[in-house]
């Protein structure tokens, strides 16, 4: 089950998107839902009921239990492709722009994993036009984290034989920390995120990957 702070969003997670309230509060209850007892296994009714609402309240804001996924899968895709981005496109050398990347994912992951459960793992319960949209953020999160790869080959920083499957190896690495992680466990979202950041510097091969995280 997920904190208050957690799915009430704030900075970290856009909810305040969606409007209007009651909206907001059923896709909330949905993401709650979807995580624990998983999405074939959620009713509209259990949403709503959540959401201390009446199931006929539900279609008003939503036509189908898809298109509250898609609206959860599209939010969240967007939020991790932004961590990615900016990540990706800040200042600092390749080896510094990749350990922001990897802290900042996992991170949000942590401290998110509820909706990131249910963003990373629920994809394939949407139908073949909303798993598309999502496919197609996702290949954008693999691209940026290849770019700084590559830059930082081109640059002499790091020393990857297989660019692709390393970048699939640090996402992968990244989004499991969802499924894992315990808010009651030894380490903070920071701690997983600095831990991680460290794992993947060494992955590539970074020469100063001490250097970078201090």
């Amino acid at each position: 089950m997920s904190t208050a702070a957690e799915t009430t969003g704030g900075d970290i997670e856009p909810w305040e998107e969606v409007t209007p309230d009651a909206a907001r509060r059923l896709l909330v209850a949905a993401v709650e839902a979807f995580a624990e007892r998983g999405y074939h296994a959620t009713t509209t009714r259990d949403i709503a009921g959540r959401a201390g609402m009446s199931p006929a309240a539900l279609y008003i804001h939503y036509k189908t239990k898809e298109e509250l996924l898609h609206r959860i899968s599209r939010i969240g895709h967007d939020r991790a492709l932004g961590i990615l981005r900016t990540a990706a496109r800040g200042e600092g050398s390749a080896t510094e722009r990749l350990a922001d990347a990897v802290s900042s994912f996992v991170r949000w992951h942590a401290g998110r994993r509820t909706t990131a459960r249910v963003v990373q793992y629920e994809l394939d319960a949407l139908g073949p036009e909303a798993r598309a949209e999502i496919v197609a953020l996702r290949r954008q999160c693999d691209a940026e984290v290849r770019g700084i790869i590559e830059e930082g080959m081109a640059s002499g920083e790091f020393e990857v034989r297989d660019v692709q499957g390393t970048t699939l190896a640090v996402l992968s690495l990244c989004i499991d920390v969802a499924r894992w992680f315990n808010v009651n466990g030894p380490r903070t979202p920071d701690e997983v995120g600095a831990l991680y950041a460290d794992l993947v510097l060494r992955m590539v091969g970074a020469e100063d990957a001490g250097a970078a995280q201090r």
